[in-house]
């Protein structure tokens, strides 16, 4: 069928239709819940000056629950046409609140569905919503595995994917199913902070579904979230050999996808992908630190806002090139003011605007116009060797969409790898003598460039360039 791409925001149903990239038709928005919880009006107007086109808002279930709320369906009916009013579409997330409500068994996932179907009908205007947050992570599925170590957890979750989606299209048919929602990262391990990685939840989920026999899909598209391993790491870098999955590893989740479902009623390899929740923290300046609260987490390594722009950028030109990928949502609009939280966003949580806000919003509407990047990206990275003294070699690399990894080599032999810049390598593990290092910067299409330089190193270590 080619490659399926999402058109141009609509205020009615989610329509898909071929196409060879996504330029126009990517949707670029936010996960916020700052409208529903706080002035819909000033939430959106933050929404609509940062450029996004669609905001995913939260509908929360516990046992027991059959139906919305009717306060918050009323705060989600005021949000989302706070939302259609500024041209931005909602869509909303229905998932259990933590991983005691996880909905494991038919009894739970059949009131599940039938909340899911109620939230449907109680949102007319809302078009598109998500099944399930992260049901590969402990924190919102457990148990993740049984007593003698097997994947329960998928299982589980596909059947609820199934019925929900059932439930759903019984009374509105053309609203759009999206779901996995995974986080990017999982241990893989009963025993170490059970949870699955995307890859072997993936696979887990298409056994389950082959095994139930079923001749309907489960969903209409797939959700990856795609954080970094911190914020620190760009969008480009890559897991060749590990199952996490980030927006560098799409070739990686594109087979997965087609391993667990192609050949079956389900569509894997050519099933639209979004980036359900993309992240990069920003270091609070101190003229706003009054505005948080506590102490930022020390593993989160959060950066300038000039990096976190760029982090930004790369991700949405990435996605633009990624066939499948039809739309990606950044975290969040305006900072968590609890800094254990997320500080993400393009405003601070007061509200005021970033440094990062303006050149991220110009490239929201360049890949909108279809300008941002040329796709499919062809052009290797500039790579040179910026100085190579004291033993240490500093690389530079550039690449119009992002570099995805740095690598040197002595005489033919990896010696290191480095992510992010500034990109720098000891040559502290080498003999004296002569040595050809080769420098090569990869992208996340593949693309490889490099650069040559010749040096001898004495007993001092002393490296001089040729």
């Amino acid at each position: 069928m080619g490659v399926l791409r999402l058109l141009a925001v609509l205020a009615t149903a989610l329509v898909f239709t071929p196409a060879a990239f996504a330029g126009p038709n990517l949707f670029i928005g936010a996960a916020e819940d700052g409208a529903v919880w706080g002035d819909p009006t000033t939430q959106m107007n933050l929404a609509q000056q940062a450029g996004f086109d669609s905001i995913r808002m939260t509908a929360q279930w516990v046992s027991g629950n059959t139906q919305l709320d009717p306060i918050i369906a009323a705060k989600l009916r005021n949000a989302a046409a706070a939302a259609e009013a500024r041209g931005i579409r909602p869509v909303v997330s229905i998932y259990n609140v933590n991983s005691i409500q996880a909905p494991e068994d038919p009894i739970l996932q059949s009131e599940f569905a039938t909340f899911a179907q109620n939230v449907v009908l109680a949102l007319p205007s809302v078009t598109t919503f998500i099944v399930g947050n992260e049901p590969n992570s402990s924190y919102y599925w457990q148990p993740q595995f049984d007593t003698r170590g097997a994947d329960i957890a998928a299982t589980a979750y596909e059947a609820l994917l199934a019925d929900t989606y059932d439930s759903i299209k019984a009374v509105r048919p053309n609203v759009t199913v999206i779901g996995g929602a995974l986080d990017s990262h999982g241990t893989d391990n009963p025993k170490n902070r059970p949870s699955h990685s995307p890859i072997v939840f993936i696979r887990d989920m298409g056994r389950a579904y082959r095994a139930s026999k079923r001749t309907r899909p489960i969903m209409d598209v797939f959700d990856e979230h795609i954080y970094g391993d911190n914020s620190s790491m760009p969008p480009s870098m890559s897991h060749p050999n590990s199952t996490t999955i980030t927006e560098g590893d799409y070739p990686t989740l594109v087979a997965a996808l087609g391993q667990a479902f192609d050949g079956t009623a389900q569509p894997g390899s050519t099933l639209p992908i979004v980036y359900g929740e993309y992240g990069v923290e920003s270091v609070i300046p101190p003229n706003e630190a009054p505005n948080y609260t506590g102490h930022e987490v020390a593993a989160a390594k959060p950066v300038d806002e000039t990096t976190q722009a760029a982090y930004y950028i790369q991700a949405i030109k990435l996605a633009m090139c990624q066939p499948n990928v039809v739309g990606i949502m950044l975290f969040h609009v305006e900072d968590e003011a609890g800094l254990p939280g997320w500080q993400s966003g393009l405003f601070y949580a007061d509200g005021t605007p970033k440094s990062s806000l303006d050149p991220v919003r110009t490239a929201m509407a360049a890949a909108r116009a279809g300008t941002l990047t040329p796709c499919p990206d062809t052009t290797a990275p500039t790579v040179s060797v910026a100085s190579v003294a004291n033993g240490m070699l500093i690389a530079q690399a550039t690449d119009d969409v992002g570099v995805a990894k740095v690598e040197l080599y002595a005489n033919g032999v990896l010696i290191g790898t480095d992510y992010a810049a500034p990109y720098t390598f000891s040559l502290a593990i080498l003999p004296k003598g002569s040595f050809n290092l080769v420098v090569k910067a990869y992208d996340a299409a593949g693309n490889v460039g490099q650069a040559t330089v010749a040096l001898r190193l004495r007993a001092t270590q002393a490296a001089h360039r040729r």
